[in-house]
C-alpha cells in the first residue's frame, strides 16, 4: 500500500494526531531531562565512568526505592542532603543513583542499566551502596573492581567514615 504522508494524515483524526505527537514528545523529554532525586548524582553509567577515569575517584552507586524505601529516604535525609556530605562526596567519589521506584517510570535505557547493575552486583535489599572502580576491556565489557558496600547510617560522618575506610583499604592494596 502507498500512502503519502498527507493522505495518512488526513485519515487520522487531528486530535489522535497530536496525543500521539504530544506523548512521543514526552517520552524523548523524559529521556533527556531524567535527573537523579539528589542534586549532584548522576544517573548514567557511562557519564560516571567518563568522570571516575578523569578524576581518578571511585564511583559510589546508591541503589534506591525513591519513591517508596523508607530507609532509603532516611539516608538521603540523614546524608545525602547535608553539606558535610556534598563536601566529602566532591573531594573522594562520583555520585550514581541507581533508582528502582515503583509510581515513577523511568526512561527505557536507565531502567535496562539499572536493572544490569542491581544483577551485576546482587543487590537484594535498598538502599545499598557499592563503592567501586570501573574499566572497560577491549571489547567495551565493563570492568568492576568492586571496593565494598554499606546501607543505612544514622550520621554523614558514619556515612562517610566506612565509604573512608573501603577507599583506603582499596588503596592500601588489601
Amino acid at each position: 500500500m502507498n500512502v503519502s504522508i498527507s493522505k495518512l494524515t488526513s485519515l487520522i483524526p487531528t486530535k489522535l494526531l497530536m496525543l500521539v505527537v504530544f506523548v512521543g514528545t514526552a517520552m524523548v523529554s523524559q529521556a533527556q531531562t531524567y535527573q537523579a532525586e539528589n542534586e549532584g548524582w548522576l544517573v548514567n553509567m557511562e557519564e560516571a565512568y567518563a568522570l571516575s577515569q578523569e578524576t581518578g575517584k571511585p564511583i559510589l552507586a546508591n541503589f534506591t526505592g525513591s519513591d517508596w524505601c523508607g530507609w532509603c529516604k532516611r539516608l538521603t535525609a540523614s546524608v545525602f542532603v547535608k553539606d558535610e556530605f556534598k563536601t566529602w562526596a566532591e573531594e573522594n567519589v562520583i555520585l550514581l543513583e541507581l533508582d528502582y521506584p515503583r509510581r515513577k517510570q523511568l526512561p527505557p535505557e536507565i531502567r535496562q542499566q539499572n536493572a544490569s547493575l542491581q544483577k551485576a552486583f546482587k543487590v537484594t535489599g535498598y538502599p545499598t551502596i557499592w563503592v567501586f572502580g570501573l574499566d572497560k576491556d577491549d571489547s567495551g565489557q565493563w570492568q568492576i573492581d568492586a571496593y565494598g558496600k554499606t546501607g543505612y547510617a544514622k550520621t554523614t560522618k558514619d556515612f562517610t567514615s566506612a565509604v573512608d575506610r573501603m577507599i583506603a583499604s582499596r588503596n592500601s592494596g588489601e
